[in-house]
Order: C-alpha cells, then sequence, then structure tokens
C-alpha cells in the first residue's frame, strides 16, 4: 500500500463513523458509539478497517476527528464541577440572562438552570470601563479570598468572567496567574480569551459552557491521541470544529466550547464540496442520523455562517430555553429526530415521534439490546424499509417480530389500528417534524425551498429523503457515496481555519480608522498562531468581517471588508458605510436613509484549502444485482432491493424500490425514478412534479 491514506471519525450520539481515504477508494465502517469510553468504538472501527483493508497504521497521513461528546456534556449535564468568578454585583448574571419569556403564555415555562449553582459563583471587587480604563483597582486580598473559596469547593474548572474584560483583561489575567500558582491541577477559563465580545450574558454563558466540558474534552482528547499512538498511528489529530474548519489538538483542548456542533458541520461541509463540484447554487443539506436531524441551506456553494448558537434546549426544544454560546458555527436547525426516536400517544390521543431518543444503548428495539420503546427505526423495519440482515453493514441482525410487537402495544392498539398503518404513521410524524423545521429555517432566513436540490447522507436520512422533499416542494434528491458516513466524509474536505473575534464598539460616521489596522494585524498574528503549524508553509485564505448594525437596531449583521485594504491602514469610513450599505441591502432589500451605523466586533478568519474530495474508483457491477423482487410480506415493500453497486451510470429504475448498501438503504417510492451519475452519486427525480 502507498502512503497517504486519510483517517477520519465521526462520533454521533447513536453511530461512531469510520472512514478511509486514499488510492481513490472509500472504505467506511459504522460501529455503535460506546458513550462510557467512546475511544472504545473509536479505536475498534479503526482496527476493523485496517484489518479489512491491509492498510498499515504507519500509511495514515492524517487523522480527523469530529464528536458530539462537548455536547452531549452540556445536554446530560455530565461536564466538570465548574465555578464561576466575576465582578461583585454580577453574580446573578447567569440566571438573568436577557429578562425575557421565550414563552409568553405558558405558565409553566422554565427557564434553563444554570451549568454552575449560585453556591458556585464567586466575585471579587474590581471595575474596568466599557473603554478598558480601571475604574477600581483589583487588590491581592481579592484574589488570594477568591483562591480560598475556590479552594474549598473542590472545583476541577474555574471560569473567569470580569465586567469589561473583552476590552482590558488584565484583571482575568492576575487570578488565573495566582489560581494556575496556588491549584495548578485546575483548568481555568478566561472570558477574554474564550469570548472576548461585548453582551456580558452571552460571554459569560459561552465561557462557563467552555470551563464545563474542558476538563472531559481534554482528558479524552490526549487518551485518543495517545490510543492511536499506540496503534501505530503517528500521523497529526485534527479536529473538527463548529465553524467547519479543523484545528489542533492543543487548541480543541482549550476551546472545547468550539467542537459542540463539530459533527453536523462536517456534513455541512459535505454537501457544499458535492453542490461545487455539480455546479448546484440552491441546495438544501438534509443529514439524519439516528439521534437528531439537522437541516442546513446552502446558496452558491457557501453554507450560511453565524457567531451565535444555543445548546440544549431544554423546554419544547423552543428558541430561548437553552444554553446561549459564541462561537463560530456553520447556521443550521437541528431537532429530535432520528432513526432511535421514540415515538408514543400523548393523551390527547395523538402521535408523537421525539425528541427523546433510544441513542445505541439500549437501542431500538429492533436491535436486541434491551430496548423496550417503539422508534422510528423500528417503523421502518416493520414498513419494511430496511432489511434484517444488512443493517450497519451486517453488524446488526434487526429483529421485526419484536418491532411490530412494540408498535403494536404502545401505537397500534391504543389508536386502534394495524401495526402497518401505526408504523407508517411513525414515518409520516418524524418526516413532518422535519419538514416544519425545514420550512421555518428557510422562513428565518427568507429563502424558498421550492426548485432547490434535496442532498440527503446521514445512516436515516435516505430512507426519508424523497417523502420529505415531496412535502417540501423539491423534485431531486441526490444520495452521495457512502452517504451513511456523510459526516465523516465531510471532515476529508474541510479546511485548517480559526477565527478570531475582538470586540470595539464606535459610530461609523465619528470613526477613527487609523488603530484599525494595527487591531487587524493583532488578530492575524493570532489566528496564524493557531493554524501555521497545519499548513506547514502552504498558503492560507484570510476573511475579515465587522459586525455593523443601524443605531437603534438590536441585532448586527456581518459586513465582509477588504484584507488588503486594512493590511495598508486605508480601511476608512467610506469603504466601511459601503460595505454596510450593500450587507445590508442584499439581506432586506432596503437601506434606511439618514441613519446613523455603527460597528461592535470584527472577526478574522485563517483557512487553509480545502482537502481534495475523495472520489474513488467505480465499481463494477455485483454478480446478483436484484436481491429480490419483493422484500418483506407487507403492502408498502412490494418493491425490489437493488445493490447500489449495481447501478451504473445512465441506468435509471422506476420506483418502488429500495436501494441497498452497508451504511444505509435510499428508499425510492412510486412516482419517482433513480440513476447513478457520473461521479456514483443516486439521482432521485419526482416525475409528478417533473412532468
Amino acid at each position: 500500500m502507498t502512503e497517504g491514506f486519510r483517517l477520519a471519525v465521526d462520533i454521533g450520539g447513536t453511530f461512531t463513523d469510520v472512514v478511509l481515504a486514499g488510492n481513490r477508494q472509500l472504505h467506511t465502517a459504522k460501529l455503535l458509539t460506546t458513550h462510557a469510553q467512546p475511544a472504545v468504538a473509536v479505536m475498534q472501527g479503526i482496527r476493523d478497517i485496517l484489518a479489512s483493508t491491509g492498510v498499515q497504521p504507519e500509511n495514515i497521513s492524517v487523522m480527523l476527528h469530529g464528536t458530539t461528546l462537548a455536547t452531549n456534556a452540556l445536554i446530560e449535564r455530565k461536564g466538570a464541577k465548574t465555578v464561576l468568578i466575576t465582578t461583585r454585583g454580577h453574580r446573578d448574571v447567569l440566571e438573568i440572562g436577557l429578562e425575557n419569556r421565550f414563552d409568553q403564555y405558558d405558565i409553566f415555562m422554565q427557564r434553563p438552570m444554570p451549568l454552575v449553582s449560585r453556591a458556585h459563583r464567586f466575585t471579587v471587587l474590581e471595575r474596568m470601563s466599557a473603554r478598558g480604563d480601571v475604574l477600581r483597582p483589583l487588590a491581592d486580598d481579592q484574589i488570594s479570598r477568591v483562591i480560598a473559596e475556590v479552594r474549598a469547593s473542590g472545583a476541577e474548572s474555574v471560569a473567569i468572567g470580569l465586567l469589561h474584560a473583552w476590552i482590558n483583561p488584565v484583571h482575568e489575567e492576575r487570578i488565573e496567574a495566582a489560581l494556575v500558582k496556588a491549584l495548578p491541577e485546575i483548568l481555568v477559563s478566561l472570558s477574554s480569551r474564550v469570548c472576548p465580545e461585548i453582551r456580558e450574558y452571552e460571554r459569560l454563558s459561552t465561557t462557563v459552557a467552555n470551563a464545563y466540558v474542558q476538563p472531559l474534552m481534554s482528558s479524552y482528547l490526549e487518551d485518543l491521541q495517545q490510543a492511536i499512538i499506540a496503534a501505530g498511528i503517528t500521523a497529526p489529530l485534527l479536529i473538527m470544529t463548529s465553524g467547519g474548519g479543523l484545528t489542533s489538538v492543543a487548541t480543541a483542548s482549550r476551546f472545547p466550547v468550539r467542537l459542540v456542533e463539530s459533527g453536523p458541520a462536517g456534513g455541512a461541509m459535505l454537501a457544499s464540496a458535492l453542490a461545487r463540484r455539480s455546479g448546484l447554487n440552491r441546495v438544501l443539506a438534509f443529514d439524519m442520523g439516528g439521534t437528531t436531524a439537522k437541516l442546513t441551506l446552502i446558496d452558491n456553494a457557501e453554507p450560511e455562517w453565524s457567531r451565535a448558537f444555543e445548546v440544549a434546549r431544554a423546554w419544547k426544544f423552543r428558541k430561548g430555553s437553552g444554553i446561549p454560546v459564541r462561537i463560530p458555527v456553520l447556521e443550521m436547525v437541528e431537532i429530535g429526530a432520528g432513526g432511535g426516536s421514540v415515538a408514543s400517544v400523548d393523551a390527547l390521543g395523538r402521535l408523537q415521534v421525539g425528541p427523546g431518543s433510544v441513542g445505541s444503548e439500549p437501542g431500538p428495539v429492533a436491535y436486541g439490546r434491551g430496548g423496550n420503546l417503539a422508534t422510528v427505526t423500528d417503523a421502518d423495519l416493520v414498513l419494511g424499509r430496511l432489511r434484517p440482515d444488512r443493517f450497519a453493514g451486517g453488524k446488526l441482525v434487526l429483529d421485526r417480530d419484536k418491532s411490530a410487537h412494540v408498535i403494536r402495544r404502545d401505537i397500534a392498539a391504543v389508536l386502534q389500528v394495524d401495526e402497518i398503518i401505526a408504523a407508517a404513521g411513525i414515518a409520516d410524524t418524524v418526516t413532518e417534524n422535519m419538514a416544519s423545521a425545514a420550512r421555518n429555517h428557510a422562513g428565518e432566513w427568507g429563502r424558498d425551498l421550492a426548485g432547490r436540490t434535496l442532498i440527503a447522507f446521514g445512516g436515516s436520512a435516505p430512507l426519508h429523503a424523497a417523502e420529505l422533499a415531496r412535502r417540501l416542494g423539491i423534485d431531486r434528491v441526490i444520495v452521495p457515496l457512502s452517504a451513511g458516513v456523510g459526516s465523516a466524509v465531510g471532515f476529508l474536505v474541510a479546511p485548517a481555519a480559526f477565527e478570531v473575534v475582538r470586540s470595539r464598539h464606535f459610530f461609523v460616521d465619528e470613526a477613527d480608522t487609523q488603530n484599525l489596522p494595527a487591531l487587524i494585524t493583532d488578530m492575524h498574528i493570532e489566528a496564524e498562531a493557531v493554524i501555521g503549524p497545519l499548513l506547514k508553509g502552504k498558503s492560507s485564505r484570510a476573511t475579515l468581517r465587522a459586525w455593523m448594525r443601524y443605531v437603534g437596531q438590536g441585532h448586527e449583521i456581518p459586513v465582509s471588508l477588504p484584507t488588503e485594504e486594512t493590511a495598508r491602514g486605508v480601511l476608512s469610513v467610506a469603504v466601511l458605510g459601503d460595505a454596510f450599505d450593500r450587507a445590508y441591502g442584499a439581506i432586506y432589500g432596503r437601506l434606511i436613509p439618514e441613519q446613523r451605523i455603527e460597528v461592535l466586533s470584527f472577526t478574522y478568519s485563517l483557512s487553509g484549502a480545502a482537502m481534495a474530495f475523495p472520489d474513488p474508483l467505480p465499481e463494477g457491477p455485483t454478480k446478483n444485482p436484484a436481491l429480490s423482487r419483493s422484500g418483506a410480506q407487507h403492502t408498502e415493500t412490494e418493491a425490489g432491493w437493488f445493490e447500489r453497486t449495481a447501478l451504473q451510470a445512465g441506468h435509471t429504475l422506476a420506483g418502488p424500490v429500495r436501494v441497498i448498501e452497508d451504511q444505509t438503504t435510499t428508499v425510492v417510492p412510486s412516482g419517482w425514478t433513480v440513476s447513478t451519475d457520473p461521479f456514483g452519486q443516486l439521482i432521485l427525480v419526482d416525475t409528478h412534479m417533473q412532468g
């Protein structure tokens, strides 16, 4: 075997996916996630895929990794024992929040509990102005007292978030230095490094979330790095971030809050690369796994970007009921809809699916691992959308009888229907949940869904993609090669990248822009320090944005700025104003004459070139392309089963058919056709809509 193989691993809520790319071949493996020790499934998958391919560990050139561990720790409240040190008088900022109700009329509404209890929120007497001037010095006795409080608390991690530290971090840094000296075993997160932005609540929330997951993530990443070295893999380990870029283990360990959407970000990067390769300008990426479904709008081969995200929505998945974090993130909507989503009938006799999931432990009833709740996977099995002997590459043999029993018991008997109708109801409900989420997401961004191409990946997405597309007015679906492990494949095309943020508030008509080049230079140096070692002398691309708004507005928009003019020191007021007008007009279709404009923050990112797309060589047809014409004994499944490798470019099949591969199954309903394009992608077309 030749050198240059790339290894990608994605830990999801239900499955751990492993992909090996090299010599124009893609090899995949899917294992159940081992939640107590996630590295167990990772290393088992690596051993399996190396053994099956004959690739030697020393032939791996890079290992790419994304994980939901940080997200799960926040959702399940299983992070480290954390304390917060803040300015006196601001102890309760995490509970006060934005002083609004995310549900005006629900009298039972519950706000999310802070990650740090009030008893573990300590204060120091100090004060910094919004311009960075020291209004009240931080005395040594204040530092000594708070260190004693931290020691007595038994904390594993400390978040330090002082008022206006984003503009002047000197007080935070003094406390950190004293803490490190007195308690060297404790990890420390500074708001001036984690989130140096205005808005005290979001800055504190982000810093606390980082501190809460840092011991877990730094320990896990260190253990994983040692495990892969012990396995003979000496290649660098790079971590996927929520912003769609790759970073080092050291940076990920310092800022683990940036990993909260690392897996879904890989899927969005895959869809963007496919859109770019196929010349598609309007795409809806659809990623459905075992626990959640993610939908991302992609225009001109680029997903939407954001700096605001909310983790662990605790009250009916309502916006505002979660933990706000300010990090670079790909804009997407994520709901509790996956193969493991639980189906039930509520007190009003309504069929409900999700957001709760059985995950991999114990998993759906069909897995035969002790599960006792009806799920989407059980419904798909009863409907004949899954072959019991081919699930997850044959590693799990599904039990249809057990699935049918639990659906009859929990759903059909309550609704007084047969098991097929009950299973169809589960599938329809979860699909409509995803369709509703997509409509709402598109509406929030002012985008249309009709006429887009749906790109489906993840183990469950190809089973539901055609029906989801029909409900959204979409007549074309693409299922890429190795769709069942799509997010891991997305890691293979992601660039090394890192973003730096600095808040600097000023009014454009009063601005003195002479200091901006020095600010941007400092940001460049910080970003270069992170990704420079990853690029190894290769060129990088800089992206500079100002976050601006009209005076009186509550939220700002990203405004792209020319980095070369900034470097020359000629980023003028006119350049800022013109750039804002273009960006605002593009979003809202109008400007507000005579209204003042203000700048709140700048972001500066450096990224390397995207990795080459791992196009595998086409495989020859199988000896038995049509597995059977009747896959099961019930109505929906009077359809042909075809091996995916049997479908050659230019060959079209009319539905209903099922196209099976190791990691997923593509359902092609009646009225749809399926063919294979030159890239090996399945192309599903709704003939009714196109006719």
